[in-house]
């Protein structure tokens, strides 16, 4: 069996698996900080710049798993954890997801790992590859489920990205990633409805482009009322709201965009 005891005087070994865009770029960040990582993934041919810059490559997911007492899964979802995990010996591991997931998954997930005699710790990261090693970029992950694992391992997940740990229940970390993301989603479906609308209109698309950056980041701030935030005062009454959205909606007919996005997003506007 390969050697897992820890040399405290130096950075704790560790298991990826995974090697996707995430997946390679959480790799680059602990092989930099002198991590020693053992990686495996699906297509081995993504492997030979991580083996270059020092990385162990594992044959299969089992062995890789027998190589360090702390695994980190970074795979497209629940189905493909489970699948790479299926052959390995858990027994004893401390087994980190940073797989995309629903809450319902991460419970489930949780409690096979359990069975499996592995801790568990569900991980949302909120942050794209470019992010992971660049604490200027504001990137965090949210992590949720045990939290001796999370204090065990705080130090090693803390190199890719800033940690918040927010409960012992596994799901609050995936519930938290995707609520985020959805918010995200809709605003990016938000911006591509404002350029469907002067696509046709001779507007130069590259300043309007600059303009919606302009406005949304000026909005922001008056997201967080959404969620019980603190809200800006608004002067604007009900039925000047009320308005202002037939107004979206006429305009977007008009254009001949799709309303579909306007009246989901708008209670006020069923019915207009």
């Amino acid at each position: 069996m390969p050697d897992t005891t820890v040399d405290s005087t130096s950075p704790a070994p560790l298991t990826l698996l995974g090697l996707g865009a995430m997946g390679a770029a959480l790799a680059r960040t602990w092989l930099a900080a002198g991590h020693r990582l053992t990686v495996w993934n699906r297509s081995p041919g993504r492997t030979a710049e991580l083996a270059a810059a020092g990385a162990r490559v594992a044959a299969t997911a089992a062995e890789a798993v027998a190589a360090s007492p702390l695994v980190v899964t970074c795979l497209l979802d629940d189905a493909s954890v489970r699948e790479a995990l299926a052959d390995a010996d858990l027994g004893g591991r401390d087994l980190v997801d940073l797989t995309t997931s629903t809450p319902a998954e991460s419970r489930s997930r949780a409690a096979w790992a359990s069975g499996r005699g592995a801790r568990f710790l569900d991980g949302g990261i909120m942050a794209v590859p470019p992010m992971v090693g660049v604490p200027e970029a504001g990137g965090y992950v949210f992590y949720s489920g045990s939290r001796e694992v999370f204090d065990a391992h705080r130090e090693v997940l803390a190199v890719p990205a800033a940690t918040r740990y927010v409960g012992a229940d596994p799901g609050l970390a995936a519930l938290q990633d995707v609520a985020l993301l959805s918010a995200m989603t809709a605003m990016f479906a938000g911006a591509r409805h404002a350029a469907a609308l002067v696509a046709e209109a001779g507007i130069d698309q590259k300043a309007f482009g600059a303009l919606v950056a302009e406005w949304l980041t000026a909005m922001a701030p008056s997201t967080a009322a959404y969620a019980g935030g603190p809200a800006p005062e608004d002067p604007t009454s009900a039925a000047v709201a009320e308005a202002g959205d037939a107004a979206l909606l006429r305009t977007a007919r008009e254009q001949g965009v799709d309303t579909a996005l306007l009246i989901a997003s708008s209670g006020a506007m069923e019915g207009v």
